[in-house]
């Protein structure tokens, strides 16, 4: 694609930002990029404010590359008002630093729900009284429509999310969600952190995806010091990446049945998650391996009966896995709740830039691993499964053929381990540095920027969960359904609250 390429030669090139290109533009350049994104001509990565600029991540998926667009200013057009997926960044960047996305209609808070005390705690901090507020949703008019409000506070132990549903009688109008509940402030612990405390920080934004960012975080930071991680140690990153894919996928396979009251294959997903886990904390002394990954390399190396627990539970999966889809896919009630609900047209899912699971079910097959490949995936054999249904039955056969995958890949990575050290130095930090790291996670691409000043502490780092253009699509595939689906086309999704909330 020429247009972004020409967006980037016009701007200001920012040395030091590695490893694709980060450029300032004037507002002609920025609105440029607005208008590839209204055509598809580019899929939005992520968009966030700093110190009186935003900046705007954007691929060309034909080419495979990745730039990163600043306008400086607090003042700027907004992206939300022609490109819908970016609606909630812009809220937020309003949030956290009070900037003027010119031209947003929808300048409702977004995380800031009245309880921090501060307004603005990224930009211009000033306190402010403590003073919750009732959130305007936005309004439904028609005979017969009724609302019927659930949450924060769920009926289970998980995180807090509130859905205000609009039906008419049982059939769904619409859904407007409000998140923001565990809003953790994660961006502001960052400012000033050392890497080492950052990188722990990384790992703990969406605790089931903690591979995940802490590989994304530690691409970002050996970006900006151009740093070469050891062989053995890239290849551990893999391997703790697929268990962490394996294990998850196993739980949503299983919830989603439960959440259509098919507990068996709830109970025998669970054995096998369960069994994942366990064979990770087996190998790297931590059920989730969390602060395993660092920037330079990993801090724990693969135990002695390592290979052969993986082997154990790869035997197991392959014998087990298979009858348990031979009975989801020959239970006809089961199928009567899962084929045609939830339905994501592909445009939409294209639109939004969806990934992982959502995405390649509604026919966007991008995944990081094959379309921008790290090492060591440009060596591994394995195939991103796309489905063009977009209803929960194909995010469930998604999530079958990953399995299948990442028990293939896991099976390589053993193969192929390589001897040698497990971390590298990451270098003196004598002048600031930007980094970039992109890293599929089991629900999608996970990004991560950073900018490490000349003291070697973090001046500013941005985490973006894939769940950031996902959640908006939820809302979209419930309308026209029964309003007792969504469990079902909710657990479908999966999207994480605590990564969205940052």
């Amino acid at each position: 694609m020429a247009a972004l390429k020409d967006i980037v030669k016009s701007g200001r090139k920012v040395a030091r930002h590695r490893p694709c290109p980060r450029v300032v533009v004037t507002e002609a350049g920025w609105r440029a990029a607005i208008q590839d994104l209204v055509q598809t001509r580019a899929t939005l990565l992520g968009l966030w404010g700093d110190v009186q600029s935003v900046h705007m991540a954007l691929l060309d998926e034909p080419a495979s590359e990745i730039a990163i667009i600043t306008i400086e200013g607090t003042d700027f057009p907004s992206v939300g008002e022609h490109h819908p997926a970016a609606i909630r960044l812009e809220r937020t960047i309003c949030d956290l630093y009070g900037f003027n996305p010119v031209g947003l209609q929808d300048l409702r808070p977004w995380l800031d729900h009245g309880v921090w005390g501060v307004k603005h705690p990224l930009g211009a901090r000033k306190r402010s009284p403590v003073r919750p507020f009732a959130y305007k949703f936005l309004p439904v008019e028609g005979d017969g429509v009724h609302q019927i409000p659930v949450g924060p506070v769920h009926a289970g132990i998980i995180e807090p999310g509130h859905f205000r549903f609009s039906a008419n009688g049982e059939t769904v109008v619409r859904l407007e969600e409000r998140l923001g509940y565990v809003h953790k402030g994660v961006e502001s612990l960052m400012t000033g952190a050392s890497i080492d405390k950052a990188a722990r920080l990384a790992g703990r934004v969406s605790g089931d995806s903690t591979v995940a960012y802490a590989l994304a975080f530690a691409h970002a930071v050996e970006a900006a010091f151009g740093t070469k991680v050891p062989a053995r140690a890239v290849w551990i990153r893999a391997l703790m990446a697929e268990l962490e894919r394996l294990a998850n996928h196993f739980g949503d396979v299983g919830a989603i049945c439960n959440d259509a009251s098919f507990s068996l294959l709830y109970t025998e997903c669970g054995i096998l998650r369960e069994r994942t886990l366990r064979a990770a904390n087996r190998c790297f002394g931590h059920r989730l391996m969390r602060d395993r990954i660092v920037p330079g390399g990993v801090a724990a190396d693969l135990a002695s009966e390592g290979i052969q627990d993986l082997q154990d539970l790869i035997d197991h999966a392959r014998r087990k896995f298979p009858e348990l889809v031979a009975i989801y896919d020959g239970t006809a009630s089961l199928q009567d709740r899962t084929v045609t609900t939830g339905h994501l047209r592909p445009e939409l899912a294209r639109s939004f830039g969806a990934g992982g699971y959502v995405g390649r079910a509604s026919g966007r097959g991008f995944d990081v691993r094959k379309a921008l490949p790290y090492a060591p995936y440009e060596r591994l054999k394995f195939k991103v499964p796309v489905f063009e249904e977009g209803d929960v039955n194909a995010r469930v056969w998604v999530r079958i053929r990953e399995i299948e995958a990442s028990l293939s890949l896991i099976e390589q990575i053993i193969a192929k381990l390589p001897k040698g050290a497990l971390q590298a130095k990451l270098g003196s930090a004598s002048e600031e540095r930007e980094g970039l790291g992109l890293v599929e996670g089991f629900r999608g691409d996970v990004l991560v920027w950073v900018r490490i000043d000349a003291d070697g502490l973090i001046a500013r780092c941005h985490l973006r969960d894939p769940s950031w253009f996902q959640w908006p699509l939820l809302e979209a595939v419930i309308e026209g359904n029964i309003v007792a689906d969504f469990p079902l086309c909710n657990k479908s999704f999966n999207c994480s609250y605590s990564g969205h909330d940052l």
